[in-house]
Order: C-alpha cells, then sequence, then structure tokens
C-alpha cells in the first residue's frame, strides 16, 4: 500500500509586501502543570494495554480520508488494542478539509484540546502517544506543549514542518482552495487578517534577512510561539518536550512540498547556508527542551524514501512497532548502547 496524502502544493509568493497591523501570537495556556507520565494503573506496571495514540492529518486531507483511517488501522494491527484518535477540526470531511486551508491556528488548536480533554478515555490515560502528517507534526507538537492535561509520550512526525517554510508551491489546476487561499497571501503574509485565518501563512518563516525574521518573530501567529523564539520564553513548553521519550522527526529525502526539506529536521536553512538543529540556539540554550530530551535519547533524525508523504506499510509498521505501545516500553538510545525506561 502507498499512502499518498492529498496535500495540495503551495504557490510561490513572488514579492513581500507591506506589513498591515500587527498579529503577536497570545500562547494558549500559560504556566499551566505538566501531567506527568505515570503507570496506566495503580501499582500495575505490567499493564500491556497501548497508550491512546493520536493522528493529525497534513494540509488539504481530512480525519476520514481512507490513507488516514488506513494508517490508524495499521497502528492497531501492530499494537492490538490501540485507541486511534483522528483528529479533526471539521465535523465532515469537506469542512475538516476548508480548515487545512483555513482558521487561526491557535484556536483550533483550543477546541482539539477542549475535546480531548473532555474524551473519557484520552482524559485518563497516563500519556498519549501522537503521529503527524506533514503540517499535523508541528500542530501535534504545539498541543503538546500548549494543552493542559495532555502529556505526549512518543511524537512521531513525517514531512513536517517544524522550523517552517520559506516558499508556496504552486496550486494544482483545480485545487480551488489552495488557489483561494494563494490569492489571499498574495496580499500580506504578515497581515493581522491573513495570519489569523490562512494556516500555511501561520508557519511561514524567512530568515534571509534580519528584517524579514523580526517580521516574522512581531507577526506570527502560530510558529514563533510554539518555537520559543521571542524574547520572552514560555517555561512550560520546555517542560512539556523534555517529558516526553520520543520526539521521532522523518524527512523525505526527495521532498518537493516542504520547502526547505531540512525544516522536518528542525535544520535553519539560509540561502545554501544549512545549520543542524544541534548547532542551533533553539538548542544550545534549550528553549524548547529538546537538548534535555536528546541527552536521554529521545530525539531521532530518520529519513523516508521518494517526495512529499510517499509512505509504505513497512517503514509505517517497523515505526509504530519501535515507538508505539504500552505504558511501560522500553526504548533503545539512538546509538542503541542501552535503554530507558518510561518516566
Amino acid at each position: 500500500m502507498r499512502f499518498q496524502n492529498t496535500l495540495g502544493l503551495l504557490a510561490l509568493l513572488s514579492s513581500r509586501v507591506a506589513i498591515a497591523s500587527p498579529s503577536p501570537s497570545p500562547p494558549l495556556l500559560q504556566q499551566q502543570q505538566q501531567k506527568p507520565l505515570r503507570p496506566t494503573s495503580d501499582g500495575d506496571d505490567e499493564n500491556d494495554t497501548p497508550l491512546p495514540l493520536l493522528i493529525w492529518h497534513g494540509l488539504g486531507d481530512s480525519f476520514s480520508a481512507p490513507g488516514i483511517r488506513s494508517v490508524g488501522e495499521l497502528a492497531e494491527e501492530v499494537n492490538p488494542g490501540t485507541l486511534v484518535y483522528y483528529v479533526r477540526i471539521g465535523e465532515d470531511a469537506n469542512s475538516d478539509r476548508s480548515a487545512t486551508w483555513f482558521g487561526n491556528v491557535t484556536q483550533q488548536m483550543e477546541k482539539v484540546c477542549e475535546e480531548i480533554n473532555a474524551h473519557p478515555i484520552l482524559s485518563t490515560a497516563p500519556a498519549l502517544d501522537a503521529l503527524g502528517f506533514s503540517q499535523g507534526g508541528q500542530f501535534l507538537r504545539g498541543l503538546g506543549q500548549m494543552c493542559e492535561g495532555v502529556q505526549l509520550r512518543s511524537l512521531l512526525t513525517f514531512g513536517s514542518q517544524h522550523n517552517g517554510i520559506t516558499e508556496f508551491k504552486a496550486c494544482g489546476g483545480t485545487d480551488w482552495l489552495c488557489k483561494s487561499a494563494m490569492a489571499l497571501l498574495h496580499g500580506s503574509t504578515w497581515s493581522s487578517w491573513v495570519q489569523g485565518r490562512l494556516v500555511p501563512a501561520q508557519y511561514f518563516r524567512d530568515p534571509a534577512t534580519e528584517e524579514t525574521y523580526e517580521n516574522y518573530l512581531e507577526y506570527s501567529n502560530f510558529l514563533a510561539d510554539i518555537n520559543n523564539e521571542r524574547e520572552e520564553k514560555n517555561a512550560e513548553y520546555k517542560k512539556k518536550i523534555g517529558g516526553m521519550s520520543n520526539f521521532v522527526m522523518y524527512m523525505f529525502e526527495e521532498d518537493t512540498v516542504a520547502i526547505p526539506k531540512e525544516t522536518s529536521w528542525f535544520e535553519e536553512v539560509n540561502g545554501t547556508e544549512s545549520v543542524p538543529l544541534r548547532a542551533r540556539k533553539l538548542y544550545t540554550e534549550d528553549w524548547l527542551g529538546l537538548r534535555e530530551l536528546d541527552r536521554k535519547g529521545g530525539v531521532k533524525f530518520r529519513k523516508a524514501k521518494g517526495d512529499h508523504m510517499q509512505l509504505d506499510d513497512e517503514l509505517l509498521r517497523e515505526a509504530f512497532g519501535e515507538f508505539f505501545g504500552p505504558m511501560g516500553k522500553k526504548f533503545a538510545v539512538e546509538d542503541g548502547e542501552e535503554t530507558i525506561d518510561e518516566l
């Protein structure tokens, strides 16, 4: 089975236009208490029930798409008894797909957070595993950082734009949602109207010049906040990421949609210069807890063959077996020399 996301390609922004009114992003939930990872039941460390799994689809897809559902079925097959929760913003497939293009990402996360905390199983689980495709990956990471009551254990992302995108690619000829979104982007990427309504604009990040980066820091509605790049840092974001067991980032070797493709590994790319995550201030000063997580072997960089969102069962099956499962599961450190217990 080939899993092909129905992601529409984004239109190249030919120019940067004048900035309109600012739209600073208010954090979703400030100073929340971290939900500790704990045994699945009191005194029962041998419980073999897998942790629930959140799946968040990508741009142009929906929670009910056959490809997404087949991935959930595979996760249940690899770890029998897994409760799979398909994140949705819209109530049906059409409205959910539209919400991948249009909406305020912070408000969308508030909705997902409320639904998880109201769910009788998800809200009482000791932790949650998570699987994000394309933009769904950085949204799940943001959810894990922002949402009180949610602690992620293993987060797997495929082709996600953790360090943002620097270009918008061309839409398909009949993809009218994409065409409508791109028409808005030609107005002003940094206007409060666009930043509050157009989803891809909320993870656009251009470090080409000091001016373009400062615009991003001042006006970004989503990414600058969840990456803790502004001067005032959110300490809870660091706690939540540092409290995970695994953050596994898959980069597609031939990715032509996520630009630059190295954003999937949290790299900083500026022209021909590329700075890997471990050499960035975001890591060395540990703005997000990634350095803390890396010290216990939890940060992992993986590659997937092919273009954006071209996946097969073999790779997914291996990943699900390695990183998902019961609360008491032990994980190999990246160098394979030792294993670490769950927190």
